[in-house]
């Protein structure tokens, strides 16, 4: 069991409106923490968050937005005095073929999910490497493991994040910042409502696209994951001494991500002669 550490932390939290974000914003108010939370719209925090506002700090942002997520940043270092925990957790998924997605469609998934949380990481690395410590939480999903019919622009998105947190890791560990990519299964938000869940607005009938939709528009709220549970762990991961670099959240997602690793390995032996045929002989 590695040592933990217990002491109060500064947070930048993305897409803290809603879902897994608002459920750990609160867990960590409650507890003393500070926590600068972005939403595209910052008054959507009234409604949930009357409590701890001396240690809160609502932003509206633009995550595909540089610009707009530097000054984000500088406003939480401004307030707080510095800055510990940053938790990319902003995105939404899209479901539909990649013939039905349009070019809008697919960039835009890809914006939000990937480059919201490249702006983000750009920000705040300075402020982490001066300090010499620090920990980013980027959430991707067993999605960016896996590859999932109707969900290619999430994947691509999904399955990018993981990538990129590996190399983030590698060019961090100098500067005593930490990284972990979790990949959370089907836990019980409202991921699947209408905002974070969207549908292709082509349809083309053979992709069968309606009865997809009815189908996760019907699961929604039925979700085995706890999502209290979620972010009990995310919140004590940032107290150990050597945090997981990955990090696989929920029964659904080991056994989907094991499995699929099984066919992998079966796969690349399969053809294992012909991958080691290209060298001059």
């Amino acid at each position: 069991m590695n040592e933990i550490i217990n002491n109060q932390k500064i947070w930048f939290i993305t897409g803290a409106s809603k879902g897994l974000g608002l459920v750990l914003t609160k867990l960590l108010l409650s507890r003393g923490d500070k926590v600068a939370a972005t939403s595209r719209n910052a008054e959507e925090f009234s409604k949930s968050i009357q409590e701890h506002t001396e240690n809160f700090l609502p932003l509206k942002v633009d995550l595909t937005s540089d610009e707009s997520v530097g000054a984000a940043v500088g406003k939480t270092v401004e307030r707080f005095g510095g800055l510990d925990v940053v938790v990319n957790n902003a995105g939404y998924s899209l479901v539909g073929s990649m013939e039905e997605m349009t070019d809008q469609e697919f960039r835009q998934t890809i914006d939000v999910n990937l480059f919201g949380t490249v702006n983000v990481i750009r920000a705040a690395i300075p402020y982490l490497r001066t300090q010499q410590s620090g920990h980013i939480i980027n959430i991707s999903s067993n999605a960016g493991y896996v590859g999932f019919a109707n969900a290619a622009s999430y994947n691509a998105a999904k399955f990018a994040v993981i990538g990129l947190s590996e190399a983030l890791a590698e060019e961090t560990k100098a500067f005593g910042i930490k990284v972990t990519v979790v990949a959370p299964g089907q836990f019980r938000t409202n991921f699947m409502d209408k905002g974070s869940l969207t549908f292709a607005k082509n349809r083309i009938d053979v992709y069968n696209l309606d009865a997809a939709e009815k189908m996760w528009t019907d699961f929604s709220g039925r979700q085995q994951g706890d999502p209290e549970k979620l972010v009990q762990i995310l919140a004590g991961l940032v107290d150990h001494e050597n945090p997981p670099l990955h990090l696989l959240l929920g029964p659904d997602t080991y056994q989907l991500v094991n499995e699929h690793r099984e066919k992998e390995k079966q796969e690349i032996e399969a053809w294992k002669d012909v991958t080691l045929s290209t060298n001059f002989d």
